[in-house]
């Protein structure tokens, strides 16, 4: 059936039935069997869709109580199931085997389809991919005496005991199982702690197993102490090898993980191991694993301690740190003294995931839906990781103990940077500035820790350069444009500027290739040279590389722009252009080249030239620039028709997943960002379309529930974003592209005060009309004054397509291509004010073209009514306004405009208010509009950062077609 005639039928159509999962529905109670349900699909279908009926309910009351940690944890996803707290450094959760003691069954530690445990290991990365993400120091409760060496144990036949999903649960902050064995194991954490209750057989020896070198990869050095005056075990690990069975490169350790564990129980027995020694009544041990021959543990290496109980129930409370042991007992004492129940533990943990979660409160929908919702939710917001201790010391990547200082609040770790900085960043930072920026501070401070790189893909204090491109510098921009901005933003800048623009020696080398080639920028002398990196130079797919580079780029125009730099955001905007030097107009694709410039022999479903991807997938990821690939394709019309054959076959069945290389893949990175690319084409109805079909078919609430996998939250947020109807316009930019909310109403309460709320009134995807904070409003995307001021956009839903809504050129989301022979079109023309603040600071200094005249080189004042315009000389399409507020000109920050609007007119008497910018503490801010109008005005709502008064001072006012 032809593609346009699928478009306009409502969302039941039954030709989609057959895609709908039939799965055990794995909400439940922990203390009792997992139901099975079996819906129809048609009832199924139909609750997916008739969730925005107005007055249906009320926001979820308890949505760490909607999570279910095993969704992702079959198939793909390789999420784990254990307990922790948000980006929380414990994560206690269990370690299957298949049989093996040198592997585990998937990254993470867990699969749902194997039903065998060998311990509870105290830390776990979310979906990584590689193997190796830590599963630090396993714990086993095993209820018998232990007669022969534990490493010994090759095929995991004693060691470790089955178990039934049915005896199993998981929830916010909360992992029980009942083991085969008899033993019972209940896990629960603080930030830095975690605490566990552990209740045996009668009639069993009760004995615990602390296989502290047993890393999911292995170690190269150990070393356990049994303490029985103090009822303790106390240790460490020395680990890393994340991906070393890959290559060489990462066959090494880098972090040392130091544990206190302390028992409400006193041992009635002790023992030790190492390698196939077993010393019955020792009370130390030490010794590695290694990392074999080819990256994993040698087989029967390794040591560790027991210890038995008198006792059938036994409460261990463990701290952790990667600093020192007695930081690691230090960590315990502050979280989780002597005294804490296990039940204490596990509310605060569950009242901690409520704080967060809540941060965004949904009504209506179904239970399936707000389960799936706020797990993914929840798994956004498990990385990255608390990484400094209670005293705030960390191990920096220099290897030496640092302190968090200044307005960081704490260090954090494991950044995913390929994978987190399209979405994730945003989202943490969307809900919490004050992460954001402590994240931000973080990658700053492993990059001065690190000889001034920027390593992509960072695990503890190690770097791995795991993956592609030049993430970091993305990721810091797109924190700041979400308002995560106390950190040292003009350092980040001046760091990422060097490391650009500076080729060093492992720019140069072709170590590591292809997985994890050591050069922050592989090749970057010839991308320097060529405007791209060549087929023939050191990168891991010089087509895709240029791409990924051209996202740092750009993530460092904007953070200079909102910094005043004007000079560095010019140069590296024209330098974010440079996927113009991969895209082939003979095929319409990105493609390789090598560095004699020739073009590769090419086929767009190849993933010759880029990583984890294909050619045809790679070619919409200039996210920046839409509106400029568009062109080089034919235009809007030619690029809609292309995005209508990559999201279906041939016969118009849908193609979101495992379809081929030249459909998308929305199980995995380089496609995520395509669904949303109709809001540039004017046809914003095929994203909701289309957004709405991935959410509602390759997503559930099921074991299975991941499409791909989770990468450290990266997928998960993009579930969250796609949920809420929004998602990030492009790395280091604030706006919001729009789809359509899949819950009568979503309210984001940003940590720093302001909500934005999202209200679906009527059933299906698709928007009939909108207002915003009252007025009509056409745009499918948000400004982002949205971040700092929130607002209330208000949508009508149908099941029909309305073609005619947000498809006028005008209302299109903005791109970003080179700076316009970028002409100010407010520079020198006649500007008016309510006053001025002396003779010197006059309306015009603000359009004179320079902040070089010192602090009187503005426009101040202090009238009642504080406000500026200017006269464009004739009617002027305006996509930009840039305002260089009292910082940029020398003067206090405390002075930078802190609320204002912005408003055009044809005729310098009737007003409409384009913009609203609130909160801002930047020295400058650009501002994405869109009007034609002779005069443009400034509204000055709060004057200072205090609020209460002051003078308003503008250095100068730009305005951009």
């Amino acid at each position: 059936m032809p593609f346009q005639s699928r478009v306009d039928r409502t969302i039941d159509d039954w030709q989609l039935l057959t895609k709908l999962p039939i799965e055990p529905d794995p909400c439940h109670r922990e203390d009792s069997v997992r139901p099975v349900v079996v819906l129809s699909a048609f009832a199924a279908l139909v609750a997916a869709q008739l969730v925005n009926v107005p007055g249906a309910s009320a926001a979820v009351a308890d949505p760490a109580a909607t999570v279910d940690t095993l969704i992702g944890s079959a198939n793909s996803g390789e999420t784990f199931p254990g307990a922790d707290t948000p980006f929380g450094m414990v994560q206690w959760s269990p370690e299957n085997t298949r049989g093996d003691q040198t592997r585990t069954p998937q990254p993470g530690g867990y699969d749902y389809n194997v039903t065998k445990i060998r311990g509870f290991s105290l830390t776990h990365m979310s979906g990584t991919g590689c193997a190796g993400g830590s599963g630090d120091v396993p714990f086993l409760p095993y209820p018998g005496n232990v007669t022969s060496s534990p490493s010994s144990d090759s095929t995991d036949a004693t060691y470790a005991s089955t178990f039934s999903h049915a005896n199993e649960a998981g929830t916010a902050g909360y992992y029980r199982v009942g083991l085969d064995s008899g033993v019972n194991v209940e896990l629960s954490a603080t930030t830095r702690t975690g605490a566990a209750r552990l209740t045996y057989p009668t009639g069993r020896t009760a004995s615990l197993l602390v296989r502290t070198s047993n890393s999911e990869v292995g170690s190269s050095a150990a070393q356990t102490t049994v303490d029985t005056a103090n009822r303790a075990i106390s240790g460490s690990v020395t680990s890393g090898n994340f991906c070393g069975y890959i290559n060489t490169e990462d066959r090494r350790s880098y972090y040392t993980l130091y544990f206190y564990a302390a028992f409400d129980q006193p041992f009635t027995s002790t023992g030790t191991w190492q390698d196939g020694t077993l010393s019955a009544g020792g009370t130390s041990s030490s010794g590695g694993t290694t990392y074999g021959t080819a990256g994993w543990p040698a087989a029967g290496k390794g040591s560790g301690a027991y210890v038995t109980f008198g006792g059938q129930s036994v409460g261990v409370r463990v701290g952790i740190s990667y600093v020192s042991a007695a930081n690691a007992k230090a960590n315990l004492d502050a979280e989780n003294p002597a005294g804490t129940s296990f039940d204490t533990v596990r509310q605060r943990a569950h009242d901690a995931w409520n704080t967060e979660l809540g941060r965004v409160a949904i009504t209506g929908g179904t239970a399936a839906q707000q389960s799936t919702f706020y797990t993914a939710l929840y798994h956004s917001l498990l990385h990255p990781n608390v990484f400094s201790d209670v005293n705030g010391q960390y191990k920096g990547m220099d290897q030496q103990t640092h302190t968090v200082s200044g307005a960081q609040h704490a260090q954090y770790a494991n950044f995913s940077g390929w994978d987190v900085y399209r979405d994730q960043v945003q989202l943490v930072t969307l809900l919490r500035p004050d992460v954001g920026a402590d994240i931000a501070q973080s990658l700053l401070n492993q990059a001065a820790q690190n000889g001034g790189v920027w390593d992509r893909w960072t695990h503890n204090q190690g770097g791995t350069h795991v993956m592609t491109g030049d993430p970091g510098h993305a990721a810091v921009a797109s924190i700041y444009a979400f308002g995560g901005t106390t950190f040292d933003a003009q350092s980040a800048l001046t760091s990422m500027v060097h490391a650009a623009t500076t080729v060093t020696a492992a720019d140069l080398s072709r170590t590591g290739w292809n997985v994890m080639v050591v050069g922050e920028r592989p090749s970057l002398d010839k991308y320097l040279q060529l405007g791209y990196v060549p087929s023939d130079g050191n990168a891991w797919g010089g087509a895709g590389e240029t791409l990924e580079d051209v996202a740092a780029d750009f993530g460092i125009a904007q953070l200079a722009a909102r910094l005043g730099d004007t000079a560095t955001a010019t140069q590296f905007t024209s330098r974010a252009q440079n996927w113009k030097n991969v895209f082939n107009p003979a095929t319409g694709y990105i493609q390789q080249r090598n560095s004699a410039g020739a073009w590769q022999s090419f086929d767009p479903a190849s993933s010759d030239g880029f990583a984890e991807g294909s050619a045809a997938q790679y070619t919409w990821m200039v996210p920046f620039n839409v509106n400029g690939l568009f062109a080089k394709m034919g235009g809007s019309a030619t690029a809609a028709s292309r995005l209508d054959s990559f999201f279906h076959n041939t016969d118009g069945s849908w193609a979101l997943s495992k379809a081929g290389g030249t459909h998308s893949d929305l199980a995995n990175e380089p496609s995520i960002g395509t669904p949303w690319l109709y809001d540039f084409a004017g046809q914003p109805y095929k994203t909701q379309q289309t957004v709405r079909q991935v959410v509602n078919t390759l997503w559930s609430n099921a074991p299975g529930g991941i499409p791909g996998q989770d990468d450290l939250g990266a997928m998960s947020a993009w579930y969250v974003f796609a949920a809420m109807g929004i998602y990030p316009l492009t790395p280091g930019r604030g706006e919001l592209l729009l789809a359509s909310p899949l819950f009568s109403q979503v309210a984001i309460h940003r940590s720093t005060g302001p909500t934005i709320t999202l209200n679906g009134t009527g059933s299906g995807p698709y928007i009939q009309s909108a207002t915003l904070n009252g007025a009509t409003y056409t745009r499918p995307w948000l400004p982002e004054s949205l971040l700092s001021a929130g607002g209330t956009l208000n949508l009508t839903l149908g099941a029909t397509a309305n073609t005619s809504w947000g498809s006028a050129a005008a209302d299109a989301p903005p791109s970003f291509d080179s700076p316009p022979a970028a002409t100010n079109l407010a520079l020198n023309h006649p500007a008016t004010a309510d006053s001025s603040c002396n003779a010197n600071e006059v309306p015009a200094k603000a359009v004179n073209g320079s902040v070089s005249g010192g602090t009187s080189d503005k426009w101040c004042s202090t009238g009642t009514s504080k406000w500026w315009r200017v006269d464009l000389g004739s009617s002027q399409q305006v996509r930009t306004i840039t305002i260089r507020h009292a910082a940029a000109g020398g003067e206090s920050a405390s002075w930078n405009t802190r609320d204002f609007d912005l408003q055009s007119s044809p005729d310098g008497t009737t007003w409409t208010t384009i913009a609203q910018v609130r909160g801002n503490t930047t020295a400058v801010t650009t501002t994405a509009v869109t009007t034609t109008a002779r005069y443009l005005r400034l509204n000055v709502i709060a004057a200072e950062q205090s609020g209460t008064g002051g003078a308003a001072r503008i250095y100068e006012f730009e305005a951009y077609s």
